[in-house]
């Protein structure tokens, strides 16, 4: 059935700055794609049958995106949370066998149904609060077996709930015990895995952490070349703790986005810029580790540089699943607009997953991926914590909340 929502208004976010708002507006559906959109008094005639739903006035939006999410894992760190708040710092937690490795120990040992079934209670959350695109790292098994069990995670919740999903192989994101001392040796290992994986469909594009406690760049340089030798997009957790180059390596490799950036510095800014690398900006995880250093925002919005707002849901340094929140978080830490924080989730968040042409704006052609909000302007998105505004959500045309 083809689909004509009316009575509402349009955020359409197609324009490089502000909403695009179309106000006293409708939107048809046909074939899962958006075929028109405009005033509510031009509607076309003869459409033929239809299902029509009244919008009550509200807002209508494209669907959330959250494009850098590590929701699969075995597990939880809330001891760690506490360690922290009695002075731990993240990298202490790391080196005494915490943090990333602590969650390895906890999804190597649950079977693939268990890291589904918790996967997803977190999901969930999400499509509450409009989400109709999100993508799913590995990086919590460090071995071939744990990383499949992921991956294989990350389609099946495609499969159960109604939701585009991007899986992201993320192997190189610790240095698993067995291979304590010797990285380039698990580097090694990490592309060895690389290509029976892709083999199996279970990869959408490859990240790593470059950090003084994860991979150098020359490691990371290593595995990004034999991701692109698959034909398989990169990204990158960058410029976190420090300033390691991984960012500029991400740009020069034309990837995807880099994620991150407290220690962004103006060369690589130019070079994202150069190569339409997405900054993605993970506003929870800078609040939960208490950071001080800001992304630079000023000089990314100056060089034009898409800037990306995610939840960066994960079990250690972002342990939220609420879009609405990370883009609350965008506003009032990083100093985004409202109009920069949901377009850093809707188009932006589609560059930063190479689906900008299917998704992440209103316009003719463009896969149906609606949110419908009983919200009076589409800054309340950014503005409310807390409440349901979400009337409704479309994937693919698809009604699916």
């Amino acid at each position: 059935m083809n689909l004509l929502i009316r009575h509402t208004h349009l955020a359409t976010l197609a324009q490089p700055a502000g909403y695009g708002e179309l106000h006293d507006a409708a939107l048809l559906v046909r074939d899962g794609r958006i075929a028109w959109l405009g005033a509510e008094q031009d509607i076309p005639a003869g459409q033929g049958e239809l299902e029509e739903v009244d919008g009550q006035g509200g807002w209508l939006t494209p669907g959330l995106i959250d494009c850098h999410t590590h929701l699969v894992f075995g597990g939880d760190r809330s001891h760690e949370f506490e360690l922290r708040l009695n002075g731990a710092s993240y990298e202490e937690i790391a080196r005494a066998g915490g943090g990333i490795r602590s969650s390895v120990a906890a999804t190597r040992a649950a079977s693939e149904d268990e890291l589904l079934a918790q996967a997803l209670r977190r999901l969930d959350g999400m499509l509450r609060e409009g989400l109709t695109t999100v993508e799913v790292k590995s990086g919590y098994g460090l071995d071939f077996d744990s990383e499949r069990k992921m991956l294989r995670v990350a389609r099946r919740l495609g499969q159960q709930r109604r939701v585009g999903v991007q899986a992201t192989y993320l192997a190189a994101h610790a240095l698993p015990p067995e291979f304590q001392g010797r990285p380039d040796d698990y580097i090694d290992a990490c592309i060895a895995w690389l290509k029976p994986l892709a083999e199996e469909g279970l990869i959408d594009a490859v990240d790593a952490f470059c950090e003084q406690i994860g991979f150098s760049r020359d490691q990371v340089a290593r595995l990004f070349q034999a991701a692109e030798a698959l034909g398989l997009p990169v990204k990158l957790h960058a410029e976190q703790l420090s300033d390691s180059g991984g960012a500029l390596l991400t740009a020069q490799h034309d990837g995807l986005s880099a994620d991150h950036l407290e220690w962004l510095d103006e060369q690589t800014i130019a070079a994202m810029a150069q190569h339409g690398t997405v900054a993605v900006l993970l506003p929870i995880a800078f609040y939960c580790l208490r950071e001080t250093k800001l992304p630079p925002i000023a000089a990314l919005r100056a060089a034009g540089v898409p800037m990306a707002v995610s939840t960066d849901c994960n079990p250690g340094t972002a342990p939220a699943s609420s879009p609405l929140l990370a883009l609350n978080m965008a506003c009032t830490l990083f100093r985004l607009t409202p109009a920069e924080a949901l377009a850093g989730m809707t188009r932006h968040a589609a560059q930063a997953l190479g689906l900008q042409q299917q998704t992440g704006t209103l316009e003719i052609g463009k896969r149906a991926d609606l949110a419908l909000w009983q919200i009076n302007r589409p800054a309340e998105l950014c503005y409310w914590l807390g409440g349901e505004p979400l009337l409704g959500r479309w994937v693919g045309g698809r009604y699916a909340a």
